[in-house]
């Protein structure tokens, strides 16, 4: 017994062996070791195997194809002058063609260096300064963050098309720029950039308020101000949240499919890790390839290598979008008159331009036609009602929220035995738990649909959950078991933060009175947690009914059981149905999102605010 009790006590943190807590700790570990580890593992071990023995062929195949690794023999010029309507030359943005993988490494990179600077930006401005208008401003600034896959791409794509808004404005109307189009790279590039800089505006936000004002007044006292201030005293305070914010678009960047789904028409768009597994998916149906798999693991590994690296910097807990003020009073002034000038004419329109492509979806839902004009033609109802009278449309939207829904019972259950589990007991298991929850953030969402195509077809061969068998293949189950793994984490940290708000000794006084363990969870803890447990849950369901890379390609194998967001997919990529049904779609995907915040916000009493993944 003694044993037991030391082995008991040095695994789980409690002395006697419970099963409660055993059970706390180790569905939660089970489940993702055996939905999110073995699948990753199995494409791995696909990936170092060749002819029947362990080899790096297939990663040295990738790295000796042009087509994936050409960096210093480069396609293609960033600008291009091409002849324009009228005669008059069109300046074509398409970036350059280094191979898949430096591609793919230089898009998020840049699309990293933007959002940085864009969000911080906003960020510094919004939490230093009071202006007339700022409410309004920091309403416009959470509108990026409203999820409307593929078609705000979409949008933006045809804001820069020759006869797009932006020509119309700058070219036609004011007459200040040449006709300017971006496509292949630079419209990924670009999509990416005005999707994700909210990410790290809210991470920076957050830094920037919680700076004890004392030690910025102390720099002030030895002569540091201005710049000089900002540099070396508040940027390097703020610097956590702004690179744990970085790192997750870097991540996001790196896996994104929509925008380049969506700019798939210019080759140098296809030249991604993402697409280029994407493809070799939906065209090798049916064929493991192990070089997919081995550039799978390539993209994990960069992702990985970019979370792992931030950890230094920056707490896990900082990954949940919960923003709330410090404990003192934050330095806000009134900004000067140069100063408000770069608010009122630089920001603010570059804000409205970020802006615009939500609004186009909106337009684009409820006009009739938009082709050769820069905005939308007409109003009509029809592709609202399409969303319900076409049987095809209202069935991928019922799937969606079907799976959506069975996901969130998983991840109620997964984020509540994991929080209680590590946040109530110091056993060895515990930091191992804190890790593994937090672990799906870092992994890309083509990875985690490609081993589960390795992963279901070799252990349920020839059955309804096999992907290959494509006539029998339900993938209900599959897409389930995805959400409730890449979604899991929001929900985590919401409901782990609640449990740190509530004192241990509420639960040892009611098992001092004689309530078992289970009697004081659902009688003491869990009730006063609720809210914390609903408000991440919420938070899961929005994504899953958002989700993009497992939805178009394991989703996308049985047509009659396919989410919204594969049936989206297939419309842009020209199969089928109308672009504006696609926007039909992404409004209702806005008033769940945006109905979904206001239900959180005013239960919780918390600022919960979204962040688009793929």
């Amino acid at each position: 017994m003694a044993k037991v009790s030391k082995w008991s006590e040095r695994l789980f943190g409690t002395p006697l062996f419970e099963p409660l807590v055993a059970f706390s700790y180790l569905f939660p570990l089970s489940y993702i070791a055996l939905f999110l580890i073995l699948p990753v593992l199995l494409m791995l071990f696909v990936a170092f195997i060749y002819e029947g023995s362990v080899s790096l062929h297939w990663f040295t195949s990738i790295f000796k194809d042009p087509a994936y690794f050409s960096l210093f023999n480069p396609n293609g010029e960033f600008v291009k002058i091409v002849p324009g309507p009228n005669g008059q030359n069109l300046y074509l943005f398409e970036g350059i063609d280094f191979g898949i993988i430096p591609n793919s490494i230089i898009v998020a990179l840049l699309v990293t260096f933007f959002t940085a600077l864009i969000g911080t930006v906003f960020a510094f401005v919004m939490a230093r300064y009071n202006f007339p208008g700022k409410n309004v401003l920091r309403i416009l600034l959470f509108v990026p963050l409203l999820v409307t896959p593929f078609v705000n791409a979409y949008v933006i794509k045809k804001m820069f098309a020759v006869n797009g808004v932006f020509n119309y404005i700058f070219h036609e109307t004011l007459g200040i720029l040449p006709i300017i189009k971006v496509d292949g790279l630079a419209g990924v590039m670009l999509a990416q950039i005005m999707a994700y800089y909210p990410i790290v505006y809210l991470n920076a936000y957050a830094s920037f308020i919680n700076i004890d004002p004392t030690l910025e007044e102390q720099a002030e006292n030895l002569g540091s101000k201005g710049f000089h201030l900002f540099r070396t005293v508040t940027f390097p305070l703020a610097l956590p949240g702004i690179a744990a914010g970085a790192t997750l678009v870097f991540i996001f960047s790196l896996e994104d499919l929509a925008a380049p789904i969506v700019f798939h028409s210019h080759p140098f768009a296809k030249k991604l890790i993402s697409y280029e597994i994407y493809s070799n998916f939906i065209s090798e149906l049916g064929v493991t390839s192990p070089k997919m798999a081995a550039l799978s693991i390539i993209m994990l590994a960069l992702a990985i290598g970019a979370f792992l690296g931030i950890r230094k910097y920056v707490s896990l807990r900082q990954y949940a979008m919960i923003s709330k003020g410090g404990r003192w009073k934050p330095r806000v002034s009134k900004p000067r008159a140069w100063q408000a000038v770069i608010i009122y004419v630089l920001l603010l329109p570059l804000l409205l331009f970020t802006v615009f492509p939500q609004a186009g979806v909106i337009m684009l839902a409820f006009s009739e036609q938009w082709s050769a004009t820069p905005l939308p033609q007409g109003f009509t109802l029809e592709w609202i009602k399409t969303m319900f009278t076409d049987p095809q449309v209202s069935t991928a939207i019922v799937n969606s929220l079907t799976y959506s829904f069975a996901a969130v019972i998983f991840i109620i259950l997964l984020s509540v035995t994991s929080s209680y589990a590590a946040g109530r007991f110091k056993g060895k298991l515990g930091p191992v738990l804190e890790s593994i929850v937090i672990l799906p953030m870092a992994v890309p969402g083509i990875v985690v649909a490609m081993g589960y195509f390795y992963f279901f077809s070799t252990f349920f061969h020839g059955t309804p959950l096999d992907p290959t068998n494509l006539i029998a293949f339900n993938p209900a189950l599959l897409l389930i078991l995805a959400y409730s793994i890449r979604r899991l984490p929001f929900a985590a940290r919401s409901t782990y933060a609640g449990l740190q708000q509530v004192h241990v000794s509420l639960e040892e006084a009611a098992m001092n009175l004689g309530a078992g363990r289970w009697k004081a969870i659902t009688s003491i803890l869990l009730p006063l947690i609720y809210l914390n447990v609903f408000g991440g849950s919420m938070l899961s369901f929005v994504y899953a009914m958002s989700e993009t890379s497992t939805s178009i390609t394991i989703g996308a194998l049985q047509p009659s059981r396919m989410p919204m967001t594969a049936y989206m997919a297939d419309v842009l990529q020209g199969a089928a149905g109308s672009v504006h049904i696609v926007a039909a779609m992404g409004v209702l995907l806005i008033v769940v999102q945006i109905t979904s915040i206001i239900i959180v916000n005013v239960l919780t009493k918390q600022r919960y605010s979204f962040i688009g993944l793929t």
